[in-house]
Protein backbone atom coordinates (compact mmCIF):
# COMPACT_ATOMS: atom_id res chain seq x y z
CA UNK A 1 0.00 0.00 0.00
CA UNK A 2 2.91 2.31 0.71
CA UNK A 3 4.21 1.70 -2.73
CA UNK A 4 1.40 2.59 -4.33
CA UNK A 5 0.98 5.56 -2.90
CA UNK A 6 5.21 6.61 -3.27
CA UNK A 7 4.60 6.45 -6.82
CA UNK A 8 1.87 8.81 -7.37
CA UNK A 9 4.01 11.39 -7.80
CA UNK A 10 5.56 10.05 -10.79
CA UNK A 11 1.96 8.77 -11.97
CA UNK A 12 0.75 11.91 -12.31
CA UNK A 13 3.65 13.22 -14.67
CA UNK A 14 3.07 10.20 -16.92
CA UNK A 15 -0.88 10.89 -16.55
CA UNK A 16 0.00 14.73 -17.94
CA UNK A 17 2.50 13.64 -20.67
CA UNK A 18 0.50 10.28 -22.14
CA UNK A 19 -3.03 10.64 -20.80
CA UNK A 20 -5.40 8.92 -18.51
CA UNK A 21 -5.71 5.53 -21.12
CA UNK A 22 -2.33 4.93 -21.69
CA UNK A 23 -0.92 5.76 -18.01
CA UNK A 24 -3.83 2.93 -17.21
CA UNK A 25 -3.66 0.34 -19.14
CA UNK A 26 0.24 0.34 -19.05
CA UNK A 27 -0.12 0.68 -15.63
CA UNK A 28 -2.61 -2.42 -15.68
CA UNK A 29 -0.18 -4.23 -17.43
CA UNK A 30 2.48 -4.44 -15.25
CA UNK A 31 0.73 -5.10 -12.96
CA UNK A 32 -0.79 -8.23 -13.96
CA UNK A 33 3.08 -9.24 -14.73
CA UNK A 34 3.95 -8.57 -11.12
CA UNK A 35 1.34 -10.85 -10.05
CA UNK A 36 2.26 -13.37 -12.46
CA UNK A 37 5.92 -13.93 -11.23
CA UNK A 38 4.91 -13.62 -7.46
CA UNK A 39 2.49 -17.24 -8.67
CA UNK A 40 5.67 -18.63 -9.49
CA UNK A 41 7.66 -17.53 -7.04
CA UNK A 42 8.85 -19.23 -4.20
CA UNK A 43 10.97 -17.00 -1.70
CA UNK A 44 9.54 -14.38 0.24
CA UNK A 45 12.71 -12.34 -0.62
CA UNK A 46 12.15 -12.80 -4.18
CA UNK A 47 8.38 -11.47 -3.90
CA UNK A 48 9.20 -8.54 -1.91
CA UNK A 49 10.40 -7.51 -5.51
CA UNK A 50 7.81 -9.39 -7.42
CA UNK A 51 4.66 -8.20 -5.37
CA UNK A 52 5.17 -5.36 -3.15
CA UNK A 53 7.30 -3.49 -5.94
CA UNK A 54 6.13 -4.52 -9.64
CA UNK A 55 2.81 -5.23 -8.70
CA UNK A 56 2.56 -2.43 -6.52
CA UNK A 57 3.68 0.25 -9.39
CA UNK A 58 1.53 -0.99 -11.35
CA UNK A 59 -1.57 -0.82 -9.12
CA UNK A 60 -0.45 2.79 -8.88
CA UNK A 61 -0.43 3.43 -12.38
CA UNK A 62 -3.72 2.10 -13.27
CA UNK A 63 -5.67 3.47 -10.02
CA UNK A 64 -4.88 7.37 -10.51
CA UNK A 65 -5.99 7.97 -13.75
CA UNK A 66 -9.36 6.23 -12.63
CA UNK A 67 -9.63 9.26 -10.69
CA UNK A 68 -9.03 11.75 -12.74
CA UNK A 69 -10.27 10.64 -15.65
CA UNK A 70 -13.56 11.38 -13.91
CA UNK A 71 -13.56 15.31 -13.94
CA UNK A 72 -13.86 14.91 -17.54
CA UNK A 73 -17.10 13.61 -17.63
CA UNK A 74 -18.89 15.47 -14.40
CA UNK A 75 -19.20 18.48 -12.54
CA UNK A 76 -22.18 18.47 -10.85
CA UNK A 77 -22.18 15.11 -9.57
CA UNK A 78 -18.73 14.66 -9.21
CA UNK A 79 -19.16 13.18 -5.48
CA UNK A 80 -21.43 11.10 -5.91
CA UNK A 81 -19.37 9.76 -8.89
CA UNK A 82 -16.76 9.21 -6.67
CA UNK A 83 -18.18 8.04 -3.81
CA UNK A 84 -20.12 4.84 -6.98
CA UNK A 85 -16.17 4.19 -8.06
CA UNK A 86 -14.51 4.24 -5.41
CA UNK A 87 -17.39 2.06 -3.34
CA UNK A 88 -15.60 -1.01 -5.63
CA UNK A 89 -12.71 -1.07 -2.55
CA UNK A 90 -15.42 -1.27 -0.10
CA UNK A 91 -17.38 -4.25 -1.69
CA UNK A 92 -14.60 -5.97 -2.46
CA UNK A 93 -13.52 -5.50 1.13
CA UNK A 94 -16.90 -7.16 2.17
CA UNK A 95 -16.34 -10.34 -0.26
CA UNK A 96 -12.59 -10.65 -0.98
CA UNK A 97 -11.91 -11.98 2.88
CA UNK A 98 -13.74 -15.01 1.92
CA UNK A 99 -13.14 -15.80 -1.34
CA UNK A 100 -9.52 -15.55 -0.68
CA UNK A 101 -10.18 -17.93 2.39
CA UNK A 102 -11.54 -20.43 0.12
CA UNK A 103 -9.19 -20.34 -2.98
CA UNK A 104 -6.35 -20.77 -0.17
CA UNK A 105 -7.83 -23.61 1.01
CA UNK A 106 -8.48 -25.46 -2.03
CA UNK A 107 -5.92 -24.22 -4.46
CA UNK A 108 -3.02 -23.02 -2.82
CA UNK A 109 -1.02 -19.33 -2.68
CA UNK A 110 0.28 -20.00 -6.18
CA UNK A 111 -2.80 -20.37 -8.10
CA UNK A 112 -4.76 -17.89 -5.68
CA UNK A 113 -2.40 -15.39 -7.33
CA UNK A 114 -3.08 -16.93 -11.08
CA UNK A 115 -6.70 -16.27 -10.74
CA UNK A 116 -6.72 -12.83 -9.67
CA UNK A 117 -4.48 -12.16 -12.82
CA UNK A 118 -8.19 -12.01 -14.00
CA UNK A 119 -9.43 -9.33 -12.32
CA UNK A 120 -6.02 -7.15 -13.47
CA UNK A 121 -6.51 -8.36 -17.17
CA UNK A 122 -10.15 -6.82 -16.56
CA UNK A 123 -8.27 -3.74 -15.50
CA UNK A 124 -6.93 -3.35 -18.93
CA UNK A 125 -9.54 -4.03 -20.53
CA UNK A 126 -11.26 -0.80 -18.56
CA UNK A 127 -8.34 1.34 -19.18
CA UNK A 128 -8.97 1.48 -22.83
CA UNK A 129 -12.49 2.92 -21.80
CA UNK A 130 -10.43 6.07 -20.76
CA UNK A 131 -11.30 8.80 -23.42
CA UNK A 132 -10.46 12.10 -22.09
CA UNK A 133 -12.59 14.69 -22.66
CA UNK A 134 -10.78 17.90 -21.55
CA UNK A 135 -8.07 19.91 -23.55
CA UNK A 136 -4.73 18.90 -23.21
CA UNK A 137 -2.31 21.27 -22.53
CA UNK A 138 -0.11 23.05 -25.69
CA UNK A 139 3.24 20.98 -23.92
CA UNK A 140 4.99 19.59 -26.69
CA UNK A 141 7.85 21.03 -27.92
CA UNK A 142 10.99 19.84 -30.43
CA UNK A 143 12.91 19.02 -27.45
CA UNK A 144 9.89 17.27 -25.81
CA UNK A 145 7.33 18.42 -22.94
CA UNK A 146 8.79 21.46 -20.93
CA UNK A 147 10.13 21.00 -17.50
CA UNK A 148 7.70 23.45 -15.89
CA UNK A 149 4.71 21.18 -17.21
CA UNK A 150 6.22 17.51 -16.18
CA UNK A 151 6.63 19.54 -12.67
CA UNK A 152 3.66 21.56 -12.34
CA UNK A 153 4.09 24.09 -9.97
CA UNK A 154 0.65 26.01 -10.48
CA UNK A 155 -0.78 23.72 -7.61
CA UNK A 156 1.73 25.32 -4.65
CA UNK A 157 0.64 28.55 -5.57
CA UNK A 158 -2.76 27.76 -4.09
CA UNK A 159 -2.53 28.15 -0.53
CA UNK A 160 -5.45 25.82 -0.15
CA UNK A 161 -3.86 23.33 -1.78
CA UNK A 162 -0.74 23.52 0.52
CA UNK A 163 -2.48 23.67 4.03
CA UNK A 164 -4.06 20.07 2.53
CA UNK A 165 -1.31 18.63 1.57
CA UNK A 166 0.15 19.09 4.76
CA UNK A 167 -2.90 18.19 7.14
CA UNK A 168 -4.33 15.43 5.61
CA UNK A 169 -0.48 13.31 5.93
CA UNK A 170 -0.35 14.65 9.45
CA UNK A 171 -3.34 12.97 9.71
CA UNK A 172 -2.97 9.65 8.53
CA UNK A 173 -0.15 9.02 11.05
CA UNK A 174 -2.91 7.18 12.82
CA UNK A 175 -5.58 6.62 10.37
CA UNK A 176 -4.38 3.26 9.59
CA UNK A 177 -3.22 1.81 12.85
CA UNK A 178 -6.77 0.24 13.35
CA UNK A 179 -6.79 -0.97 10.67
CA UNK A 180 -3.10 -3.66 10.63
CA UNK A 181 -3.92 -3.95 14.12
CA UNK A 182 -7.30 -4.34 15.14
CA UNK A 183 -7.56 -7.91 14.69
CA UNK A 184 -4.37 -8.83 16.84
CA UNK A 185 -5.94 -6.41 19.59
CA UNK A 186 -9.14 -8.54 19.30
CA UNK A 187 -7.30 -11.82 20.00
CA UNK A 188 -5.61 -10.61 22.66
CA UNK A 189 -8.86 -8.92 24.48
CA UNK A 190 -11.38 -11.69 23.73
CA UNK A 191 -9.77 -14.45 23.15
CA UNK A 192 -9.10 -16.59 19.58
CA UNK A 193 -12.20 -17.93 19.34
CA UNK A 194 -13.78 -14.04 18.60
CA UNK A 195 -15.55 -13.91 15.43
CA UNK A 196 -12.79 -11.05 14.65
CA UNK A 197 -14.21 -11.07 10.49
CA UNK A 198 -17.20 -9.76 11.21
CA UNK A 199 -15.29 -6.45 12.35
CA UNK A 200 -13.87 -5.95 8.94
CA UNK A 201 -17.07 -7.02 7.32
CA UNK A 202 -18.53 -4.31 9.79
CA UNK A 203 -15.86 -1.74 8.13
CA UNK A 204 -16.12 -2.86 4.41
CA UNK A 205 -19.93 -2.28 4.29
CA UNK A 206 -20.29 0.73 5.77
CA UNK A 207 -17.56 2.35 4.07
CA UNK A 208 -19.18 1.48 0.96
CA UNK A 209 -22.64 3.28 2.01
CA UNK A 210 -20.46 6.57 3.69
CA UNK A 211 -19.28 6.51 -0.50
CA UNK A 212 -22.85 6.89 -1.66
CA UNK A 213 -23.94 9.04 1.19
CA UNK A 214 -21.05 11.57 1.22
CA UNK A 215 -20.34 11.75 -2.24
CA UNK A 216 -24.11 12.60 -2.70
CA UNK A 217 -23.82 15.31 0.39
CA UNK A 218 -21.06 16.94 -1.16
CA UNK A 219 -22.62 17.62 -4.03
CA UNK A 220 -24.92 20.04 -2.45
CA UNK A 221 -21.40 21.64 -0.27
CA UNK A 222 -20.52 24.87 -2.45
CA UNK A 223 -16.31 25.17 -2.43
CA UNK A 224 -13.74 24.34 -0.38
CA UNK A 225 -16.23 23.73 2.10
CA UNK A 226 -15.90 20.22 1.26
CA UNK A 227 -13.08 20.30 3.34
CA UNK A 228 -15.43 20.22 6.52
CA UNK A 229 -16.35 16.97 5.76
CA UNK A 230 -13.10 15.44 5.57
CA UNK A 231 -12.37 17.31 8.97
CA UNK A 232 -15.61 15.69 10.21
CA UNK A 233 -13.97 12.71 8.95
CA UNK A 234 -10.80 12.70 10.73
CA UNK A 235 -12.71 13.91 13.74
CA UNK A 236 -15.21 10.83 14.21
CA UNK A 237 -12.35 8.50 13.28
CA UNK A 238 -10.00 9.99 15.59
CA UNK A 239 -12.09 9.82 18.70
CA UNK A 240 -13.13 6.05 17.70
CA UNK A 241 -9.38 4.85 17.85
CA UNK A 242 -9.49 6.06 21.19
CA UNK A 243 -12.78 4.28 21.85
CA UNK A 244 -11.28 0.62 20.86
CA UNK A 245 -9.36 0.07 24.29
CA UNK A 246 -11.99 1.25 26.19
CA UNK A 247 -14.60 -1.49 24.75
CA UNK A 248 -14.48 -4.62 26.77
CA UNK A 249 -17.43 -5.87 25.07
CA UNK A 250 -17.65 -7.00 21.75
CA UNK A 251 -20.60 -5.51 20.74
CA UNK A 252 -18.74 -2.27 21.64
CA UNK A 253 -16.23 -2.94 19.06
CA UNK A 254 -18.51 -3.22 16.22
CA UNK A 255 -20.12 -0.32 17.13
CA UNK A 256 -16.75 1.57 17.06
CA UNK A 257 -16.25 -0.10 13.28
CA UNK A 258 -19.08 0.63 11.80
CA UNK A 259 -18.83 4.54 12.00
CA UNK A 260 -15.03 4.04 11.52
CA UNK A 261 -15.92 2.34 7.98
CA UNK A 262 -19.08 4.85 7.62
CA UNK A 263 -16.51 8.34 7.62
CA UNK A 264 -13.69 6.34 5.92
CA UNK A 265 -16.03 6.32 3.50
CA UNK A 266 -16.50 10.00 2.98
CA UNK A 267 -12.69 10.57 3.64
CA UNK A 268 -12.15 8.83 0.46
CA UNK A 269 -14.92 9.60 -2.04
CA UNK A 270 -14.47 12.88 -1.32
CA UNK A 271 -10.92 13.54 -2.08
CA UNK A 272 -11.01 14.29 -5.95
CA UNK A 273 -13.91 16.62 -5.58
CA UNK A 274 -11.23 18.68 -3.19
CA UNK A 275 -8.83 18.83 -5.49
CA UNK A 276 -10.50 19.83 -8.64
CA UNK A 277 -12.18 22.88 -6.06
CA UNK A 278 -8.66 23.55 -4.83
CA UNK A 279 -6.80 23.62 -8.21
CA UNK A 280 -8.86 23.15 -11.11
CA UNK A 281 -9.56 20.58 -13.71
CA UNK A 282 -6.00 21.09 -16.05
CA UNK A 283 -3.94 20.70 -12.33
CA UNK A 284 -5.92 18.02 -10.87
CA UNK A 285 -3.55 15.04 -11.79
CA UNK A 286 0.02 16.21 -10.37
CA UNK A 287 -2.44 17.80 -7.11
CA UNK A 288 -3.96 13.98 -6.27
CA UNK A 289 -0.65 12.63 -7.03
CA UNK A 290 1.43 14.60 -4.96
CA UNK A 291 -0.96 14.83 -2.02
CA UNK A 292 -1.21 10.67 -2.71
CA UNK A 293 3.00 10.32 -2.74
CA UNK A 294 2.85 12.25 0.88
CA UNK A 295 0.56 10.04 2.17
CA UNK A 296 2.49 7.49 1.64
CA UNK A 297 5.09 8.47 4.72
CA UNK A 298 2.42 8.31 7.20
CA UNK A 299 0.71 5.21 6.15
CA UNK A 300 4.14 3.23 6.47
CA UNK A 301 5.29 4.52 9.58
CA UNK A 302 2.61 4.95 11.70
CA UNK A 303 1.39 0.95 12.17
CA UNK A 304 5.21 -0.40 12.77
CA UNK A 305 5.29 2.88 15.50
CA UNK A 306 2.00 1.23 17.38
CA UNK A 307 3.55 -2.02 17.15
CA UNK A 308 6.88 -1.12 18.30
CA UNK A 309 4.52 0.52 21.33
CA UNK A 310 2.87 -2.80 21.99
CA UNK A 311 6.44 -4.47 21.80
CA UNK A 312 7.62 -2.40 24.83
CA UNK A 313 4.51 -2.07 26.53
CA UNK A 314 2.79 -5.77 25.74
CA UNK A 315 -0.54 -4.42 25.63
CA UNK A 316 -2.13 -2.12 22.52
CA UNK A 317 -4.14 0.06 24.26
CA UNK A 318 -1.29 3.68 24.69
CA UNK A 319 -0.73 2.76 20.86
CA UNK A 320 -4.99 3.09 19.77
CA UNK A 321 -5.02 6.17 22.18
CA UNK A 322 -2.42 8.06 20.39
CA UNK A 323 -3.90 7.07 17.25
CA UNK A 324 -6.61 8.70 17.65
CA UNK A 325 -4.34 12.28 17.75
CA UNK A 326 -2.89 12.80 14.03
CA UNK A 327 -6.57 12.39 12.58
CA UNK A 328 -8.09 15.08 15.59
CA UNK A 329 -4.84 17.34 15.00
CA UNK A 330 -4.62 16.64 11.11
CA UNK A 331 -8.51 17.72 11.08
CA UNK A 332 -8.15 21.06 12.83
CA UNK A 333 -5.42 22.39 10.63
CA UNK A 334 -7.53 21.24 7.31
CA UNK A 335 -10.39 23.97 9.01
CA UNK A 336 -7.87 26.68 7.75
CA UNK A 337 -9.10 25.99 4.27
CA UNK A 338 -12.35 27.59 3.66
CA UNK A 339 -10.87 30.68 5.58
CA UNK A 340 -7.77 31.24 3.19
CA UNK A 341 -10.32 30.12 -0.11
CA UNK A 342 -12.79 32.90 0.88
CA UNK A 343 -10.06 35.51 1.58
CA UNK A 344 -8.54 34.81 -1.43
CA UNK A 345 -11.57 35.23 -3.41
CA UNK A 346 -12.45 38.83 -1.26
CA UNK A 347 -8.80 39.88 -2.37
CA UNK A 348 -9.63 38.71 -6.37
CA UNK A 349 -13.09 40.40 -5.89
CA UNK A 350 -11.12 43.50 -4.62
CA UNK A 351 -8.97 43.55 -7.30
CA UNK A 352 -11.67 42.96 -10.26
CA UNK A 353 -13.70 46.05 -8.84
CA UNK A 354 -10.23 48.24 -8.99
CA UNK A 355 -9.59 46.91 -12.64
CA UNK A 356 -12.79 47.71 -13.80
CA UNK A 357 -12.54 51.20 -11.83
CA UNK A 358 -9.57 51.74 -13.48
CA UNK A 359 -11.16 50.48 -17.29
CA UNK A 360 -14.50 52.69 -16.59
CA UNK A 361 -11.92 55.86 -15.68
CA UNK A 362 -9.93 55.32 -18.60
CA UNK A 363 -12.68 54.88 -21.06
CA UNK A 364 -14.48 58.57 -19.51
CA UNK A 365 -11.09 60.02 -20.23
CA UNK A 366 -11.40 58.78 -23.85
CA UNK A 367 -14.99 59.95 -24.21
CA UNK A 368 -14.16 63.40 -22.73
CA UNK A 369 -10.86 63.69 -24.94
CA UNK A 370 -12.42 64.35 -28.13
CA UNK A 371 -14.96 66.88 -26.61
CA UNK A 372 -12.27 68.97 -25.30
CA UNK A 373 -10.46 68.54 -28.43
CA UNK A 374 -13.67 69.83 -30.11
CA UNK A 375 -14.25 72.57 -27.25
CA UNK A 376 -10.16 73.89 -28.33
CA UNK A 377 -11.09 73.94 -32.04
CA UNK A 378 -14.01 76.03 -31.30
CA UNK A 379 -12.32 78.20 -29.34
CA UNK A 380 -9.72 78.59 -31.73
CA UNK A 381 -12.33 79.66 -34.38
CA UNK A 382 -13.60 82.46 -31.68
CA UNK A 383 -9.97 83.62 -31.15
CA UNK A 384 -8.68 84.20 -35.04
CA UNK A 385 -10.87 87.21 -35.59
CA UNK A 386 -9.74 88.70 -32.51
CA UNK A 387 -6.22 88.13 -33.12
CA UNK A 388 -6.70 89.38 -37.17
CA UNK A 389 -8.66 92.66 -35.49
CA UNK A 390 -11.66 91.20 -37.62
CA UNK A 391 -15.29 91.36 -36.13
CA UNK A 392 -18.07 88.89 -36.60
CA UNK A 393 -20.19 91.52 -38.15
CA UNK A 394 -17.03 92.24 -40.62
CA UNK A 395 -16.94 88.67 -41.65
CA UNK A 396 -20.35 87.98 -42.38
CA UNK A 397 -20.18 91.66 -44.30
CA UNK A 398 -16.57 90.89 -46.55
CA UNK A 399 -16.01 87.56 -48.12
CA UNK A 400 -12.50 88.77 -48.88
CA UNK A 401 -11.92 89.11 -45.05
CA UNK A 402 -13.47 85.64 -44.75
CA UNK A 403 -11.29 84.17 -47.07
CA UNK A 404 -8.16 85.43 -45.33
CA UNK A 405 -9.18 84.24 -42.19
CA UNK A 406 -9.61 80.86 -43.87
CA UNK A 407 -6.07 81.10 -44.89
CA UNK A 408 -5.00 81.86 -41.63
CA UNK A 409 -6.98 78.65 -40.07
CA UNK A 410 -5.49 76.77 -42.48
CA UNK A 411 -1.85 77.74 -42.26
CA UNK A 412 -1.87 77.69 -38.48
CA UNK A 413 -3.73 73.92 -38.13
Amino acid sequence: MGMIFFCSPIVSIFTDMFGCRITAVGGAAVGLVGLLASSFVKSLGVMYFTYGIVFACGCSFAYQPSLVILGHYFKKRLGLVNGIVTAGSGIFTVTLPFVLSELLEKVGLQNTLRVFCILMFGLILAGFTYKPLLPSKPAETQTGFRLSQIFNMNIWKSVGYRIWAFGIPAALYGYYVPYVHLMNHVQERFGTDANKEILLLCIGITSCLGRFIFGSVADFVKGSNKVFLQVLSFLIIGVMSMMIPLCHIFGGLIAVCLLMGLFDGCFICIMAPIAFELVGAKDVSQAIGFLLGLMSVPMVAGPPIAGFLRDKLGSYDLAFYLAGIPPIIGGAVLCLIPWVEARNRRKQKKEGLSKEQDVSQKMIEMEKAPEDAKKKIGDSYDEIPKQCNISKTHTKASPQHYAATTVFHGGAF
